[in-house]
């Protein structure tokens, strides 16, 4: 499960982004203030920082500058009402890694968190092994047991969350954020048809069904 770090002082915003992402299957710490942001971003305890920039202490330009200036290549999302076309130059030219303008939608930033970790787990990380179970994310080919199988876009995409989270119960409701988005009934049974689709590609026995959880890569 990814951690996002949220450091925002307006506890309406932080509530709002916070219980979003923790819809979407994340894991999630808020903090209101910039030297805040920078000892926990320094942690390694989570994957991406999502950083306003008027904050109480130090605002967010000077976090981000502290923080890059540490070695740290955290992917930070700067989200803040400052839209001026100077405040966007400084916060990438400061290190971020992509800037929102608020008021935002929370479909685009979760669409953008999604992608900037997506990045970051991609460096030097294309090929996805576990139990005779191989996918190469360049390429899209899948194999099993060292046998090539061909696999549909939405299928590679929910084996590509088991095996980047093996042995991890995921939901069925992480599952369809993570592999389908928001565009889908949360009720819908997509999520439960696609497993059966992999379960005949990889073998009845590799995804466990967890009663009253979701499913597992054994």
């Amino acid at each position: 499960m990814s951690g996002i770090l949220i450091v925002e002082d307006e506890e309406r915003i932080s509530s709002f982004v916070e219980k979003g992402l923790r819809a979407a299957g994340f894991s999630t710490r808020v903090v209101a203030t910039g030297l805040d942001a920078v000892d926990f971003a320094s942690t390694g305890s989570f994957d991406l920082m999502v950083l306003d920039i008027g904050l109480p202490d130090i605002d967010g330009f000077d976090a981000l500058r502290r923080l890059r200036a540490s070695g740290s290549t955290l992917p930070v999302i700067i989200l803040t009402a400052r839209d001026s076309r100077a405040d966007t130059v400084a916060g990438l030219e400061g290190g971020a890694n992509d800037y929102m303008a608020k008021p935002f939608g929370f479909d685009e930033l979760l669409a953008r968190i999604r992608l900037r970790l997506r990045d970051a787990s991609h460096v030097g990380d294309a090929t996805l092994s576990h139990d005779g179970l191989s996918l190469d994310t360049r390429t899209r080919r899948a194999t099993v047991d060292g046998a090539q199988v061909d696999l549909s876009a939405r299928e590679f995409g929910l084996a590509e969350e088991f095996l980047r989270h093996p042995d991890q119960v995921l939901s069925r409701e992480q599952l369809l954020s993570r592999v389908w988005g928001f565009d889908f009934d949360p009720g819908s049974n997509v999520v439960d048809v696609y497993v059966r689709y992999l379960r005949g590609k990889f073998g009845a026995d590799r995804i466990e069904t967890v009663r009253g959880m979701g499913y597992r890569l054994r």
